[in-house]
Order: structure tokens, then sequence, then C-alpha cells
């Protein structure tokens, strides 16, 4: 119809049509705008000496940095960290991909180890470099555990789903067909769990390598984080300018290549997949298989600790990390450092959630914003959370204001993904709505786009609390602070005391498992009226 009436429109004389090419070039090079713009005004600025060179390098010695650092250590320090990078999403999509898909052929199994697996999954991986320094040290064991853990998680879930939901007709159609176990597999399993298989690597592959980092800011002797820590404390942010960089490259390479992988290997239609679905209820004694390998282990855990056969400084007893946690509890000491850790994750929230939202909203509703900023946007979160702390503690030191902002930034790209792709994907029967009502923008925003947008928004920010508890944590490793439960568990691992390292991992794990139901249920009310 467009077309149609595109060409009955008698064209004017003397003027020509537009090139689509000279069209799509105009529009690809607006997102070039905001780039070139920042780097104008960064030169100016050290041109100038708006700000000291320590602080903000200028761009000609961040370039010349660059030259110097690829004929010196910079790819030497990146090969070490690929090749742990390589072998810990290894170790970890393979024993993933085997548990899950032992889980998900499985029901017995799946009811006897998924609470077990889940209840440790809600323990972050960050919650879990202190303890594993103290079982690991500092070599390339911790690294390589640190990886397994970040990329086990989203590989066994992923691919749980995908072998336990393939499509009911057709294992129906192979159940008449009586094919043989290796078929079945081959033909049937295999396909329908690739999608949710490839969905886990995805993620595996972002969270594999943002924890890479952080255990190499925090405890290594080389690689790209360890670089970084090197050239911060000396002040030489040309040089953290460029691992930054290098790091984006790096983050914007595997997501394109699994990406590449994904439809290469997946190239039939299949539907969305990667959402456990509630097990049918259990009735009489099989109420009790979720418990039995739990409480299997604390009772074997604690005649370990009770017979010697690990020593305390190695691993605490049960009995003394409730012993602990009760004792912190009760004098004040946890709660006071949980106290203080949920108010950095609150204000970074509302920084970087609030932020977040605002931009989201404004690239959803202008195409023109989205073309000029989101490729900016988009290429900044190809780089991993991490690799901002050398840069952050640099321009605002240690203190409350540096951990606010990193938890922002935490914070900040998972309401501003959701939001802006909400806004942007709504029905265009809305908008015609809006012309046939001659609603004003406010209205239009009140009546129409937010309520269309809400579930995506809100599912958005209850990924955002997560995140700002995960980056809470982060900031108090990173950035030394009087309290908070962070630098509690850190102060543990530097004296030893393991049962104060595992009181803060319950504690940690608990309130991600809390700020996650209160997403669900922030969620769940917010959208309701949608189910009505």
């Amino acid at each position: 119809m467009a077309r149609a009436a595109s060409l009955a429109v008698p064209a004017t004389p003397g003027l020509r049509r537009p090139n689509p090419r000279w069209q799509a070039f105009g529009r690809a090079a607006q997102g070039w705008l905001l780039p070139l713009a920042l780097l104008l005004l960064w030169s100016l600025a050290s041109q100038h000496h708006w700000m000291s060179e320590q602080i903000l390098p200028a761009p000609s010695l961040v370039w010349h940095s660059a030259g110097e650092l690829a004929q010196d250590n910079l790819w030497s320090n990146l090969w070490i960290s690929l090749q742990r990078l390589a072998l810990g999403v290894l170790a970890g999509v393979l024993s993933g991909a085997a548990l899950g898909a032992w889980l998900g052929f499985s029901r017995l199994a799946e009811r006897l180890v998924l609470p077990t697996f889940n209840a440790l999954a809600q323990v972050p991986t960050l919650a879990w470099i202190p303890l594993f320094i103290v079982l690991f040290g500092i070599g390339e064991t911790l690294k390589l555990v640190v990886l397994v853990k970040a990329v086990v998680v989203p590989v066994t879930l992923h691919t749980l789903v995908g072998v336990r939901d393939a499509q009911p007709r057709l294992r129906e159609a192979a159940a008449v067909l009586r094919l043989p176990r290796g078929q079945l597999i081959r033909r049937l399993i295999l396909p329908a769990a690739l999608p949710a298989f490839m969905a886990g690597v995805r993620l595996a592959l972002s969270a594999g390598w943002a924890a890479l980092l952080a255990v190499e800011l925090l405890a290594s002797s080389e690689g790209i984080g360890y670089l970084m820590v090197w050239a911060r404390q000396l002040f030489m942010l040309d040089i953290v300018f460029v691992c930054i960089v290098v790091i984006g490259l790096i983050g914007v390479l595997m997501d394109r290549s699994i990406g590449w992988a994904d439809r290469r290997l997946v190239h039939w239609p299949h539907p969305a997949t990667a959402q456990l679905s509630r097990s049918a209820p259990l009735h009489g004694a099989q109420r009790l298989l979720p418990a039995l390998l739990p409480v299997s282990l604390l009772l074997l855990w604690q005649a370990a600790c009770s017979l010697n056969w690990v020593g305390d400084s190695i691993l605490a007893s049960p009995l003394a990390v409730l012993h602990t946690t009760y004792a912190g509890v009760a004098d004040g000491s946890l709660l006071i450092a949980m106290g203080l850790s949920l108010q950095r994750m609150l204000g970074g929230l509302l920084l970087g959630g609030s932020l977040g939202f605002l931009g989201g909203l404004l690239l959803g509703l202008s195409a023109r914003a989205e073309r000029l900023i989101g490729p900016s946007l988009a290429a900044l979160r190809q780089i991993a959370i991490f690799a901002w702390v050398p840069l952050i503690t640099a321009w605002f030191g240690l203190g409350e204001p540096a951990k606010w902002v990193f938890v922002a930034l935490a914070a900040f790209f998972a309401l501003f993904i959701a939001t802006q792709r909400s806004v942007a994907h709504l029905s265009p029967q809305l908008a015609e709505a809006a012309q046939v009502l001659r609603l004003s923008f406010a209205q239009r925003l009140r009546r129409l786009v937010l309520p269309g947008a809400a579930p995506g928004i809100f599912a958005g920010l209850r990924l955002a609390l997560i995140y700002a508890w995960l980056g809470t944590i982060g900031a108090e490793y990173f950035m030394p602070s009087n309290g908070g439960i962070g630098s509690l568990m850190i102060g543990a691992q530097q004296l030893m005391r393991m049962d104060v390292i595992m009181s803060g991992m319950l504690l940690v794990g608990l309130t991600g498992a809390l700020l996650n139901v209160i997403g669900q249920r922030i969620e769940a009310r917010a959208t309701r009226w949608r189910h009505a």
C-alpha cells in the first residue's frame, strides 16, 4: 500500500529521488557522531589542561601507549588471559552439558540434584572467590575453578531445559516409531536441545570473561586484569584505557562468534526456551527426595570436620558456620555489614536504574536518538563490568562515590536494554490510536507506552536488582571500606577465618534469592492487569 501510494504521487520536475544507499550510509554515519564528539572534547580537555594528565591522559598518549604495549607485554598478558578463558570455558561447558543432559533425561536425578544445584547457584561467583583463594591459593587452579563455577551454571540450566522440554509431539512420534535410544538422542534430543544449549554457551562466555577479569584484578601476577591493576597503581591511565578497549574488542568478537555459530548450527525454526518450568508435584515419600542430597552432604561435611579429616583453617564445620552466623546477628556485626551493603546497592540501583530507564525510554521513542546514541552504548555494553574498576577508582577514589558509581554501572544496562526494547517493539497500532485520539505526548506516554512496555521494564528491573547486588559485592572487594559484607569476607579470607567467609556466603546467597523473589513479586503485581 505504501509503495502504491508513493508511485501515485507525481514526480516534481527538477527534484531527484534520494538514493537509498546514501540514506543508509547517512543513518550508519550518525552512529559515529557521538564518539567523534567525545573524542574532540577529550582532545580539547587535554590540550587546555582542564584535568590532570594522570586523571585523563591525552588521546595521543593513549595511542602512543597502545603502540608501545603492542610491541611489549600486551599480547603476552592477553594471551595468558585467553588461554585461561579457553580452558575454563571448555571444562565448564563440557561439565555443564553433561550435568544438564543427565538432569534432563532423568526425572529422579532432577528431583534429587536440581534443588541442591539451584541453592548453590544462588551464591554468585564473586562470593565464592574468598573461599576458593583459601582452598586453592592464587595460582592457576584458582582461575580455573572460578571460571568453571561461572560457566557451569548457565550451561547446565539451559541444557536441562533443552533436553527435558524437547517437543512432546516429537517424543510421541519417536515412541510410535520405536526409535532406538541412540537414534532418539541423535535425531530428536540433540536438535531440540541445541538452541537452549547455545543460549547457555553465550551467557557462559560473558559470565566467564567477567569472572576471569575479577579474579585477575584480585589475585594474579599476569594477565590482562593484572596489567590493568599494575597500571592503575602507577597512575598510568593511558595503559588502563588501552586495556579497556582491548577487553571491549574481545567481548565483541566473542559475542559475534557465538552468534555466527548459533546461526550456522541452529538453522531451523524453534520455540523460545531457557526457562525452567515447574515439575510435577511430589507425593508421599517423594517429598523427601529434594532434601536427601543436601542433608547427606551436610552430614558428611560435619563428619569430616568432627573426625579431623580436614583442618578448621581449610573447612569450617556446618555447626561452626551456623554459630558464627548466629553470633554475628546477635552482636549486630553481620546486620551492620549487610545494612551498609544494602544501602550501597539501593543507592547505586536508584542512580543507574533511573538513568537506564530514562535512556531506554528516549532511545525507544526516538529513532534518531537510537541512531545517534545506540551504537556507542552497544559498544560500551561489550566491556566486562570489572574492566571499569581501575578507571573508576582513579577518578572517584576508593570511598562511597566510587562504590555507588560501580553499582550504578552494573544496574544501568539491564534496565536500559529492557526499556529500550520494550518501547521500541510496541505495536504500531498504539501509535495510530494515539493519533486518532489526539493524545498529547504525556498522555500517550502515561496511557499507552508505559503500560504496554511494563512487562519488559519490570523484567529489566528484576535483573537490575540482581546485578546491583553483585556490583555491591564487587565494589566492596575492589574498593576497601570500613564495612559491608564483601569487605567482611575479604578480611576474613586474609585471616583464614573460614567460618566467617561461609557465613558471609550464606547471607549473600540468601539476599540474592530474596531480591530475585522481590523482583518477581513486583513484576507480577505491576503487570497483573494483563492477566485479568
